[in-house]
């Protein structure tokens, strides 16, 4: 996502279309985000400030711009946040730490504005970590609520590493600090009852049989005395934990250990209580005489842990959905297009909360386009690609009232349906569903469908993921559909100004090829001519306007048509050169930077001249010679102040000229001259067979240099070849 530019002295600079979109999302990401963001200079005054951080201490996010925080946050707060950011400027590494503050009961638990005065945890490494209120804290700060915030500080770089300033994100965690106390006031509670209860002691003889009583034993049980002794006890084990538990007990009464269990006991009221059991047997001469035990009933214990289990397993789930959403925000960053997009949504949609399909549709006029069909229930995916808005269904009902429709059982789907057959808009092997609009500014894009095979009811949690989901999804559809448009108008003009076949002309050969980089869909500034001169004499030219997308396809569009021109009027190189040297500096930008080779050759005698704007050198082919790169001056690139030269170029008769963009030789992983170096080494490998082809060598080469390598930049080349003669006999 670019970055947008925080020096007020200078004019931004110009952004394309799709730049201002990726800043208006990333504006609105971190406007409407429920985390506290902010970015700092390295001279510790603010750049960015979010209305979720601004509003800790009433202040608008303009307030900010410029300031130290020591002028908008109360000292505390402002000298810990200053030493925060001194630290990640100096060692260059995040600094995590807690922020704990006071708000009135009826802001809990939003984002709340702190009182004034109040004090921030200290640094430490631990984050989430409470801290102490500072002695100046308001006097009715008792009749407050605690609010939690982790604070996070980061380092923010340049693309050459360097450090320009700091981040900070701010997470509100009071819930987890009062879920987190809810169980240790609960575990406290329970461990308090079972260390002030009475423990149920008990006596068995050497044998393990119970031969005293156990008034307390009997109160639990309702057993009588007879029905306890001997091994009565046993009798309200609960059947699962029986057999253990007196296989257990007759191995410690034979090898004299000490027995240790826990096993749920039937009270008198017919419920089960757990119980930790522990009996150690009592020695006399080396003899065991006697074992003596003691019960006690952990059943709070054990629900405290069962409810601590399951406060975890919440907390791990919607720790599992944040992180999903994180990772569909960075994978929404890379998708391009509408399809990449709703896979993407999807896929995590569906993995998030367990949904058996998802589809995507989009509005279409009058109806809704599934993006997916694979997405709807068996046997509808071909019949209900379009639906037609007037249609019963969940996207339908989704995108009429702008709001989540949740149907968690087929009765709720009749009941939402008003009495519409349900076999419409249902699978036979669906139970519980979710429809969510897809809006943009208020205004319906499509909407999303998931699907269960069994009844469901969507939690609080699941339903505000899903809406987040969906007004990402929503974004990105947004976002995608105006790229498409954009390579697609790109595409269209720099196909219109590539030639739709090449001149045929007696005594050459001719073969050009033009790849365009699919992997970001940008279109690029390669471009190659040829063309009959008044003469007879054929004009061929090879370029490459540096950059991406509309501003390079235009650029490269002007270029070639003047070169036309030019050729026309006088087709010397150096003449040629020159002129556009003179349109360039008028029209064009000066960073972007314009190459070009230029040649005229007479396909009579293969006699011609060559001229060269900065481009990469002319690849030479015989059939008994070694190839090599000519050695016609580059020069420099259009726009740039420099006499334009030209040089005597000759293809005597079995001779091949290969004229080509800098993306058939270099990479992000190979430079330029060893890209040039491989491709002489490749050429020399070629077959006469292959030499003698056009087609055949372009193929080759293309096939050969890009060979193990990602393609990232357009590929141009144009191959020359004048056929060996025919000597007569």
């Amino acid at each position: 996502m670019p970055a947008v530019s925080t020096d007020t002295s200078v004019p931004p600079p110009r952004l394309s279309e799709l730049d201002t979109a990726d800043a208006a999302l990333l504006d609105m990401l971190l406007r409407e985000a429920p985390i506290g963001f902010a970015l700092l200079g390295p001279d510790l005054c603010f750049r960015r400030v979010n209305d979720t951080l601004a509003r800790w201490h009433g202040h608008d996010p303009g307030d900010h711009i410029g300031q130290l925080p020591s002028d908008v946050w109360p000292p505390g707060f402002a000298a810990q946040a200053e030493s925060s950011a001194r630290r990640v400027l100096a060692q260059d590494e995040p600094v995590f730490t807690a922020h704990q503050f006071a708000v009135p009961p009826a802001r809990v638990p939003g984002p709340s504005v702190p009182a004034q005065g109040e004090a921030p945890a200290q640094d430490g490494p631990a984050q989430g970590d409470g801290a102490p209120q500072d002695a100046a804290a308001p006097a009715d700060v008792t009749s407050r609520q605690p609010a939690h915030w982790a604070l996070s500080w980061f380092p923010s770089h340049d693309e050459q590493g360097h450090i320009t300033g700091v981040v900070l994100i701010a997470v509100d965690v009071t819930s987890r600090q009062l879920s987190e106390e809810a169980i240790r006031r609960s575990e406290e509670r329970y461990r308090s009852l079972v260390q002030g209860g009475a423990q149920v002691v008990w006596v068995a003889n050497a044998d393990g049989a119970i031969t005293e009583d156990c008034p307390e034993w009997r109160y639990v049980t309702g057993q009588t005395e007879q029905q306890y002794v001997g091994s009565g006890w046993l009798d309200v084990i609960h059947s699962e934990d029986r057999d253990r538990v007196e296989r257990g007990w007759q191995e410690c009464v034979k090898s004299g250990k000490t027995f240790d269990d826990r096993y749920r006991v039937r009270t008198r009221a017919g419920s089960y209580r757990h119980y930790d059991v522990r009996a150690v047997p009592v020695e006399r001469a080396g003899k065991i005489i006697e074992w003596v035990g003691a019960s006690t009933d952990v059943t709070g214990q054990r629900e405290a842990e069962e409810m601590r289990g399951r406060l975890t397993e919440q907390l791990s789930a919607a720790a599992l959905r944040t992180a999903r959403l994180q990772q569909a925000t960075s994978m929404l960053a890379e998708a391009l297009t509408v399809e990449q997009v709703v896979e993407v949504i999807t896929e995590v949609g569906r993995t998030a909360i367990g949904a058996q399909r998802s589809a995507v549709a989009l509005l279409d006029g009058g109806r809704l386009r599934v993006i997916n069909p694979a997405g709807m229930p068996p046997g509808q995916s071909a019949a209900h690609r379009d639906i037609l808005l007037d249609s019963p269904g969940l996207m339908t009902r989704a995108i009429a009232t702008r709001r989540p429709v949740l149907a968690e059982d087929t009765g709720a789907l009749r009941q939402l349906l008003e009495d519409a057959p349900i076999e419409i808009v249902a699978g036979e092997d669906e139970r519980s569903w979710v429809g969510l609009p897809l809006l943009a500014a208020g205004a319906p894009l499509g909407a999303l469908r998931f699907s269960f095979g069994r009844p469901r009811k969507i939690t609080e949690e699941e339903r505000v993921f899903l809406e987040a989901l969906a007004g990402q999804c929503a974004l990105a559809v947004e976002r995608a559909a105006m790229y498409e448009r954009e390579h697609t108008t790109a595409e269209t003009l720099q196909r219109s100004l590539l030639p739709d076949q090449l001149p045929l002309v007696p005594g050459l050969v001719m073969e050009a090829r033009y790849l365009p980089v699919t992997r970001n869909m940008e279109i690029g500034g390669d471009w190659y001519d040829a063309f009959r001169l008044p003469d007879g004499r054929l004009a061929v030219a090879v370029g490459d306007v540096m950059g991406k997308g509309l501003t390079a396809a235009a650029g490269m569009g002007r270029v070639r048509n003047a070169l036309r021109a030019l050729a026309l009027t006088d087709p010397r190189p150096a003449a040629v050169l020159t002129g556009l040297d003179r349109l360039f500096s008028a029209t064009e930008l000066e960073e972007q930077v314009t190459t070009v080779a230029y040649l005229v050759i007479d396909p009579v005698t293969g006699d011609g001249l060559m001229g060269s704007a900065g481009h990469l050198p002319v690849l030479r082919l015989g059939l008994d010679a070694e190839p090599f790169l000519d050695e016609t001056e580059a020069g420099t690139p259009l726009g740039w102040p420099s006499p334009r030269q030209q040089h005597p170029f000759r293809l005597p008769p079995g001779s091949t000229a290969v004229l080509y963009s800098d993306g058939l030789v270099e990479n992000r992983i190979r430079g330029l001259d060893t890209g040039l170096s491989e491709l002489v080494a490749v050429a020399a490998r070629a077959r006469s067979s292959v030499v003698g082809h056009p087609e055949r060598l372009l193929s080759y080469l293309v096939d050969a240099m890009l060979a193990g390598h990602e393609q990232d930049d357009d590929v141009t080349v144009l191959v020359l070849h004048v056929p060996a003669r025919e000597i007569a006999s």
